[in-house]
């Protein structure tokens, strides 16, 4: 989908069509971009931006607040349009999605024709726009899907796939990040074609199976299918603060909070994690992760002090930006050894489950641990007086 969030305001909202509208955070406070439109984007303003810095770049746009219920929303109505062209297709995130159009041809025509209906249908639906790339694989038609935003349709044809990557920037592929890209530009590598011409077995020396990857990615070479049941790899949450932190009490209780979300997540899609992982970003933006690895788990207090003792090894002294705690490694929930050798942890997960299910009956803070409730002044009590709860 084109600049989705964005979008979506922009549809719903009259007075915003045509002007630069940024989805986020408070534009005084300090959370990130979400979403920018193309109207802002032109300005310099992209997704995950800070948000002081796209209030400077962009300071006449409209600043939205993100609302994930009715984005959850639209998507729904999106995926259910693709649905009814193909059985195999693999939602990525709420904008984005991967279809296999092989074999639907005696319905939909051939698989430009489909292309062209698919985003002909959203339209119709959602008067939204989304971009489509067309291709042999799933790296291949992603890359095409991003070239000519908004509302484009890029197609390439089988055996033209390296030819099309070629001029590319190696930014372009799968895996290459900031780190990865400055690693093969100190090689003298720019462009997708260089990447082509390095002899592959000194890619796979310097960068061994992620070499292999890199050499097969730059050619157009891609295997993976198109997976409608794909199991998330990861759960987590994050916060970034008003002002940076230095209080160690103030980031407990935030990975307390998070610790909670992240437990309740890995509840609803009955799974345990065996890896917890905490990122901290600082003042000066610099980024750091520490994980633990141990018993799949699924209690949030468990999680929480899995993540404490990755605080607390890492003896924060500089003021905290953000702080984030991601689970992974799923197993099927009670995979483990724990839950059957200590009977605490089977209480804790019927508890558990039964706060679940007040939560979704009446609101998530119903039941929250005593170290997360809001203080409250004690009442004085009348003489007589009995306590009421």
């Amino acid at each position: 989908m084109d600049a989705f969030y964005a979008s979506v305001e922009q549809r719903d909202r009259p007075e915003l069509r045509g002007r630069p509208v940024i989805v986020g955070a408070d534009p005084k406070g300090r959370g990130v971009v979400a979403a920018a439109s193309y109207e802002a984007r032109r300005f310099g303003v992209r997704s995950a931006m800070p948000i002081g810095r796209a209030a400077r770049l962009c300071p006449h746009a409209a600043f939205v607040r993100p609302d994930m219920e009715k984005y959850g929303r639209v998507s729904a109505e999106i995926m259910a349009i693709l649905d009814t062209f193909s059985p195999l297709v693999e939602a990525v995130s709420v904008d984005e999605a991967f279809v296999d159009l092989t074999g639907t041809g005696g319905l939909h025509g051939s698989p430009v024709e489909a292309a062209r209906r698919i985003k002909a249908r959203i339209v119709e639906a959602t008067r939204l726009t989304a971009s489509a790339g067309l291709a042999t694989n799933r790296f291949v038609a992603k890359v095409a899907s991003e070239l000519e935003k908004p509302d484009g349709l890029v197609v390439v044809p089988a055996g033209q796939e390296a030819s099309f990557l070629a001029p590319l920037a190696i930014e372009r592929i799968w895996g290459v990040g900031k780190v990865m890209a400055a690693e093969l530009r100190s090689l003298g590598l720019t462009t997708i074609a260089q990447l082509q011409a390095y002899p592959r077995h000194a890619l796979v020396q310097r960068f061994g199976r992620h070499g292999e990857s890199l050499h097969e990615l730059a050619f157009g070479r891609d295997a993976s299918p198109v997976e409608p049941f794909a199991a998330a790899k990861s759960m987590g949450a994050e916060n970034t603060f008003p002002v940076d932190c230095r209080d160690a009490s103030t980031l407990a209780t935030t990975l307390r909070e998070q610790a909670e979300r992240v437990a309740r997540e890995l509840r609803a899609e009955h799974l345990a994690a065996a890896r917890i992982t905490l990122k901290l970003r600082y003042a000066d933006f610099h980024t750091i992760t520490r994980a633990w690895t141990g018993e799949p788990t699924q209690d949030g207090l468990e999680i929480y002090r899995r993540a404490a003792t990755l605080l607390e090894r890492e003896r924060v002294t500089e003021p905290v930006r953000l702080i984030g705690l991601s689970s992974s490694s799923f197993q099927p929930e009670a995979t483990g050894q724990l839950p059957l050798l200590d009977p605490t942890t089977v209480r804790r997960e019927r508890l558990a489950r039964a706060t679940d299910a007040l939560a979704r009956r009446f609101g998530d803070d119903t039941v929250v641990p005593a170290a997360l409730a809001p203080s409250r002044p004690r009442r004085r009590r009348s003489p007589g007086a009995a306590d009421t709860v």
